[in-house]
């Protein structure tokens, strides 16, 4: 199968919905490298009262790491569906970060880096550059990276960002354990963990400016790699539900304050 033909049977989802429904736009980003845009597909849900609230979700920043990418689409078609779970949001998917790396299973871009340690480093890769750039300018009020990790035998997460991040991972950890045991180690990708969630993090990974204010809130969400893709990808799934479910709450408490 050609590598066009590829990237195009792994996005035909998001294809669809955006043939079918004025909610799903493409608007790809610019060439990031010698042959490859980053694709973007925006939801545009129903006004919900005040300023849209932006998330950007990103997968396949790890091209050997599919369940994000069938989870980003799952999740675009549930909006869809579901007038009220996306009210009031605009959601950026970023579905494929590293299509090179997708292209060849592997977990590198094309130039041999690991792309989730380039951010915020003056990073030369055109993916990084391509995604900096859209951090910087879609001011996002949160960041969701979806992973799956070999090393783990269940779901955790990491958070970042606004104080409120961790009521979010939560609930979003507990809704996902519905379909995949949680990791409950005392330490997890090397870091110490407290019932599935990290508050470490490698340096450069795909995560908000150091300089940006106010701080989104930012989680990343890690599936076990060896789990039926199908059960990663509804674990991911329940797990976003449950994040602009509980944001939305939090908007509504504080407009009410």
């Amino acid at each position: 199968m050609a590598q066009s033909d590829r990237l195009a049977e792994v996005l035909a989802p998001f294809e669809r919905l955006a043939g079918q429904s004025s909610c799903i736009v493409k608007s790809p980003l610019g060439p990031a490298g010698i042959s490859f845009e980053l694709p973007r597909f925006i939801f545009l849900g129903r006004p919900g009262g005040g300023d849209p609230v932006n998330i950007g979700i990103f997968a396949g920043i790890h091209g050997d790491e599919p369940a994000g990418i069938h989870a980003s689409a799952r999740f675009a078609q549930q909006l869809v569906e579901n007038e009220e779970l996306g009210r009031g949001y605009r959601v950026f998917f970023y579905p494929i970060c590293n299509p090179a790396g997708f292209l060849t299973g592997s977990r590198h871009s094309r130039s041999g880096k690991d792309l989730n340690r380039e951010f915020w480093k003056n990073s030369q890769e055109p993916e990084v550059r391509s995604l900096e750039k859209e951090i910087r300018d879609q001011h996002f009020h949160g960041l969701i990276s979806l992973h799956s990790d070999d090393t783990s035998d269940g779901i955790y997460g990491y958070v970042r960002g606004a104080v409120l991040t961790r009521a979010l991972l939560v609930p979003a950890l507990a809704a996902a354990e519905r379909v995949l045991p949680r990791n409950s180690a005392s330490v997890i990708d090397g870091f110490p963990a407290e019932q599935g969630i990290i508050s470490e993090c490698y340096e450069g990974i795909l995560t908000s400016p150091p300089d940006l204010h106010p701080l989104p809130f930012e989680t990343i969400l890690e599936t076990p790699h060896a789990a039926p893709m199908e059960a990663q990808v509804q674990a991911l799934v329940l797990g976003l539900q449950s994040i602009l479910t509980e944001y939305q709450k939090f908007l509504s408490f504080a407009a009410n304050l």
